[in-house]
Formats: C-alpha cells, structure tokens, sequence
C-alpha cells in the first residue's frame, strides 16, 4: 500500500528522518510511535505531499484516496449530520447530480453508482459513527457553530471516519476523546478494512488496534510485527543484544589496536602488524544504544497529613448557574489514602466535579465538609486556563517565591522537567507537553493532600507517561483521575466512581466491566435504531454464526501462526548469528566461516521481512473477514 525508500526530511535546517525506508501492505494497522518532536506528524505531511522530502521516494498507489482529520475543526450553522454526509465527496456530487439530470442513461448511472456506494445508507452509518464519539440523535441535528472546539474536532474526526479513505492517517485521536469514545474507537480501527497508520501514546490503542507498530527513532524507521507491547519487548531484546555486541566489538578493537600500535614499526611483526590493520578495517563499529533519557515527574510529599475524610459531602449539588445543578444527590467522602478515577461520558459533568471538589465552583445545595489544613492541587484539562500566555515558566513560579533568589526560582523550575533553554519561553509557545509538565509543577507547588488531575496526558508520550505513573505512585496523597487512558487509571487507582445521570455513584466493578457496559450500551442504541420489523438474532444463533465463522477461517489461522513460528525462528537464528559475527576471533581464525555466517544472515534477513509482509497481510485479510 505504501512505500518508502531513501526518505531525507528537514525542516528548517533540522534533520528529522535521513535515508529511512519502510513498507506497509495493503489493509495493515500501524501505530506509528517515537519521542514528541521526533517527526512523527512531518513525515504524515510528506506522505499527504503537504511537505516535499529532501531525498528519497514515496509510493502510494496512483488512485489510492487518503484522509486525515482537518486542522480546522467544522464552525458552520450546519448540522453536524450534514457536515459528516459532505465529507463523502463523490456521493455529495451525485446526489446533486442526481436532482437535476434529464437524460435517463446518465440517471441510470447515476442511480447505478450511488447503490454501490452504499448512498441511501449513508445517514445510518454517519448516525452511528457520530453516536460512538459521543453525539446522540439531538445532538447529530445541532449546528457545528454550538459545540465547542474539542467536540467539533470529533465532527472531523467522524468526517474522516465517513468518507473511509484507502489510507487512514491519524494523529493522537483520542486526545479530544473521552474514555468511551477511545474504547468505540479502538473497535473501528480494529475493523477498518483498509490501511491505518495512527500516531498514538496510548498504550491501550496501541495494543488492541493495531497489528504492527513503525517506531521513528535515530531519524530511522523500524517496522516492529505485533502490538505495542510485544514492540517494546522486541526493542529492549535488540537493543541488549546490540549493546553486547558492541562491548564485545570495542574489546576486541581495543585488543587488535594495542597490537598494532606496540608492533608496527618492528619489522619482525610487521607483517602480523598488517594483517591486523585488515582485520580490524573488516571488523567495522557497532554502534551504541542511544537512550532518550526522559525528566522524572516528581509530587512532592504534603506539608502535613490531614485526617480522614478529607472531603466529605452530604446532598450536594453544583452548577454554574444557579437553580440549575448539572450534579446533584451527591453523597461522598474522600479518604487521605484514596485513588479515584471517574468514569463517564464527555459532558456528564465530571470536569465540573473535578473542579467542585478543588473549591473552584461552590455548592449550591448540601453540606461539603473539608479535612483542617486540606490543600489542593489541581491540574486542569485546558492548559492555558491556568497559565499566563505571555509569562515564562520562570516568571510563573517566580510570583510563587518573591523573596528567593533567582537561584532557586530556576532550580524549582529545572526540577519540573523543563530544559534550561525553554525557561524563558512564554506559556502560549511552549509545547503541550512542556505546557503539562509547568502545570504539574505548579499544581503541586504547595505540597498538596489532594491532587486532582484532569486528562494529564493529552500531550505526554509515552515515557513520559510512565514517569507520571511513577510519580502517582509515589505520592502519598489522595489522588482524583480523569483520564482516557486506561493504562495510567489501571497502574494508579483502586476506585472508580461514575458521573452519569446528573450524579456521582460509586462503580462496582473494574475498566473491564466498564468496558463491557459501554459495549452493551452501544450495542443496545445500534439495536434502537433498527427497523422495527428488523428480528433480532438470538444469542444461540450469533454463537453458532461465530463458530462457524472461526471454522471456516481456521485454515487461516494455523497459516498465520505458521508464519509466526517462522519468524521466531528466524529472529533467533539471525540473533546466534549476530552473536557468532560479532566475535573478532571468527575474522581472523577462519574467514571463510565468517563469510559464510555472513551469508546465511542475509538469507535469514531476507526470509524473515517475506514472512512479515506475508503475516501483515494474511492477518489483515483475517481481521477483515472476522469483522463482516
């Protein structure tokens, strides 16, 4: 489907990619990953030709259609259904067509093409695709002009979705999704039966969405079979490998080089000398593994430990205009130990909850009891609500400390993970994740018991992620998440609480339930809008239908774990031979043995990238299969 050879980007004086080459088949799921700012959105610009390379080819199938979410989020007075319909641009035009065409052929063409589109079932896939980011029915109808921006950005990404080009490109979709519309999304990539490649840090996406991972390190391209996980298991095996071979090359240049410089000039060992020089021009350098150190985040302890509850709430309710509560019936107590995450659809009120609970929105019905000497901490979802765009990192937490030297004003700042050259930035021309980790360092300047986090990791990567785990673990305090990450609410809290139907409720059970609920629920609004002289298929019958289907696709299967098999074997036979190449001693000892070591791992290279591309595309044509 796509290929890349040779490519060389810069932008603006700065090398990003240099001579990377990769191929992707038709129909495969990549995630696409590397460190923030290491080029992951320039190369989509290349492939889209928004961007012309400094060297090298891209080869994209000549009437291959692509799509990307638009920049710029829809802002028009029509209605978000209509805007979705647009996006599908040959329907758009035949159906114009379609009003004002006289000649009965050309109307039978037309007619002819709009069926194999699928024309007249356009509004009930859009209707769908729009409800699983979170749109229900009245909501499809409403102008693009009410919603504000991160929900016209989901229009976008519904637009995209709709017009389901050849090739998918997706940069960090769920960073304007909640948690139930990651998990739709998750299902539909999964299903897509063309090409994706989809830029994420989420961990969960990547590892149930996608069957490969292309990792931009180095300015390089790496193509890495299987989720995320099992990349980062390929990745941390290879790179001790490298790091091995590399100790064991520079011993033996060393050893070789000490030879040379103690013998050259005697004419007894000058031909030992010689042969010497050859062996170690053949030996060659194995380079290091560079490693991307990232900063820890760090929450420091509180100043002092406040008794339990530290909130406690009795028939509250709050809103921003009075009379009119979005939450009410709320009765709660937070604990000093607590982790809390809450679950819930955008728009059910749980950033109104998040800043109820840091005093930012006062109650209007009820009693709120807080814990003596409680301090809060909150980090709040849109990052310059709390920031000063103009002012620096330095000038932001120099207002905090007025009486300390500039010293330890910068010293603070430095320790929030900001890089000295970006401590004089302005607020406004940070990055997002520059823009995360100046907040966090000043939502928890003074040593808070609660620590109150809405969607921290819309701008973080993955390593910083980890860190953020870390630093949540760490942290002695009470601890309220929001968050569509899956991963951090699973490896930092143990409670979950739903904000649903105008109140907070206590969730008995774990994401996994959660999941099942919003699939259950999805499935229940998919059943609603059926024809209702559509029958339901019974649960006995879908089973058999699946059995049915697992069995007649089971030839498939035992060829792709075939080919697994295969490839585990070869990357363990390519591994021995690395290790057999590596050692000096084989050059000198035996060169013909070396020679061909050296062949038979160029077999094996070649036999297993036939056998990757093989997998990727038996697995995509299984995935397709298993989704109709």
């Amino acid at each position: 489907m796509i290929t890349i050879s040779g490519l060389t980007v810069r932008i603006a004086g700065r090398l990003l990619i240099e001579n990377a080459s990769l191929s992707l088949p038709e129909g495969a799921k990549a995630g696409f990953v590397g460190r923030n700012g290491a080029g992951k959105s320039t190369l989509f610009k290349a492939i889209t030709g928004e961007l012309s390379p400094e060297a090298g080819t891209i080869s994209i199938p000549k009437n291959a259609r692509i799509g990307q979410v638009a920049q710029e989020a829809p802002g028009t007075e029509d209605p978000l259904i209509d805007i979705v319909l647009a996006a599908d641009k040959e329907r758009a035009a035949l159906m114009k067509e379609a009003e004002t065409a006289t000649d009965p052929h050309r109307i039978a063409d037309i007619q002819t093409r709009l069926a194999d589109i699928g024309a007249h079932s356009a509004e009930a896939r859009v209707a769908s695709i729009l409800s699983g980011l979170g749109f229900d029915h009245a909501a499809q109808k409403r102008p693009a002009s009410s919603f504000s921006g991160g929900w016209r950005m989901r229009v976008a990404l519904a637009a995209v979705l709709f017009s389901e080009p050849d090739l998918l490109l997706l940069d960090e979709p769920t960073n304007y999704l909640d948690l139930e519309g990651t998990l739709w999304l998750e299902d539909y990539v999964r299903r897509y039966p063309h090409t994706v490649i989809i830029i994420s840090h989420d961990r969960d996406l990547l590892n149930e969405a996608v069957n490969s991972i292309v990792h931009l390190d180095q300015k390089k391209l790496t193509f890495y079979r299987g989720p995320y996980d099992q990349f980062e298991r390929q990745k941390a095996e290879a790179d001790e490998l490298q790091m091995k071979a590399k100790a064991k090359n520079d011993a033996a240049r060393k050893h070789l080089e000490s030879f040379i410089d103690r013998f050259r000039a005697k004419a007894t060992k000058a031909r030992q000398a010689q042969s010497r020089i050859k062996a170690l021009e053949r030996m060659g350098t194995v380079a290091a593994v560079i490693e991307d150190h990232v900063a820890p985040i760090v929450f420091p302890e509180p100043e002092r430990k406040a008794a339990s509850p530290i909130i406690a709430i009795e028939g509250g309710a709050v809103g921003y205009t009075p009379g009119h509560p979005i939450l009410k019936r709320l009765n709660l107590r937070i604990d000093t130990d607590d982790r809390i995450a809450l679950l819930g659809s955008n728009g059910n009120g749980k950033s109104t909850f998040a800043k109820f609970l840091a005093g930012r929105l006062q109650a209007e019905a009820g009693t709120v009891k807080l814990a003596p000497h409680l301090k809060t901490g909150f980090f709040a979802q849109h990052q310059m609500d709390d920031l000063v765009p103009e002012q620096s990192a330095v000038e932001h937490v120099r207002r905090l400390m007025p009486e300390q030297p500039e010293a330890k004003v910068r010293a603070r700042v430095a320790q929030m993970g900001l890089a000295t050259e970006k401590m004089d930035t302005p607020a406004k021309d940070l990055s997002g994740g520059e823009k995360a980790r100046l907040l966090m360092g000043l939502a928890v300047f003074d040593n808070p018991n609660l620590l109150i986090l809405d969607e921290p990791t819309n701008h973080l990567d993955i390593d910083s992620r980890k860190a953020l785990i870390t630093a949540l673990n760490d942290y002695s305090g009470a601890v309220i998440l929001i968050s569509h990450d899956r991963h951090l609410i699973e490896a930092t809290v143990d409670r979950l609480w739903l904000v649903n139907d105008g109140t907070v409720t206590n969730f008995d059970g774990d994401l996994e339930d959660y999941r099942a609920l919003i699939v259950q629920s999805g499935k229940s609004k998919d059943n609603a809008s059926k024809p209702s002289g559509e029958e339901a298929v019974s649960k006995a019958e879908q089973r058999k239908a699946a059995a049915d289907k697992r069995a007649s696709l089971a030839p498939l299967r035992k060829k792709i774990n075939e080919i697994e098999a295969l490839t585990k074997k070869l990357e363990s036979s390519i591994q021995a031979l690395d290790a057999e190449l590596a050692d000096p001693k084989l050059y000198e000892k035996n060169p013909a043995r070396a020679a061909e070591k050296a062949r038979q791992r160029g077999e094996a290279a070649a036999k297993l990238a036939d056998a990757e591309e093989q997998w990727l595309e038996l697995s995509a044509e299984y995935d397709a299969a298993m989704a109709n």
